[in-house]
């Protein structure tokens, strides 16, 4: 898995507006500036975050984004997906884009980049944006945000 700048960008927008969550809507300037996302790109990647269900839009002067569903909800590796693709290193692994290769049945490196998927995927398929949202409160409150172990999800890449 290699994180784009693009999945990157995602991931600080749907982390803000998990801070927001139950206010109401966010303008894409405060998405900007908040998260420090080039206004431009940051259009592109709320658009196609919307067009996946992650996002509800509302037009006007009371207007901006909102979270679809509660933050609790929305894992980080939903995002990265959308973003960026499968979180596999390698396509012969991958759970959602799985690519048949030829060495499969002799590769001696297979099992390694399984682990590696199997890895991230539990990290990021546990770790939601109200987690994060938790974790950046902390923070911001001066408090060292505890490590916990990712929740058990299906492993997927």
């Amino acid at each position: 898995m290699r994180l784009s700048t693009k999945g990157e960008y995602a991931s600080r927008a749907m982390l803000e507006l998990a801070l927001r969550h139950g206010d109401p809507p966010v303008h894409i300037r405060e998405i900007s500036e908040a998260q420090d996302i080039p206004e431009r790109f940051l259009e592109q990647i709320l658009l196609q975050l919307k067009r996946f269900g992650y996002l509800r839009s509302r037009k006007g002067p009371n207007g901006g984004y909102t979270l679809a569903k509660p933050p609790d909800r929305i894992s980080v590796a939903e995002v990265i997906r959308v973003m960026d693709g499968p979180l596999a290193p390698i396509g012969c692994v991958s759970v959602t884009a799985h690519e048949v290769c030829p060495r499969e049945r002799f590769c001696g490196l297979k099992g390694l980049w399984k682990e590696t998927r199997d890895s991230i995927a539990a990290i990021l398929e546990g770790t939601s944006f109200a987690d994060l949202a938790s974790r950046m409160r902390a923070v911001r409150a001066g408090e060292t945000p505890r490590s916990r172990k990712p929740r058990q999800r299906k492993a997927g890449g």
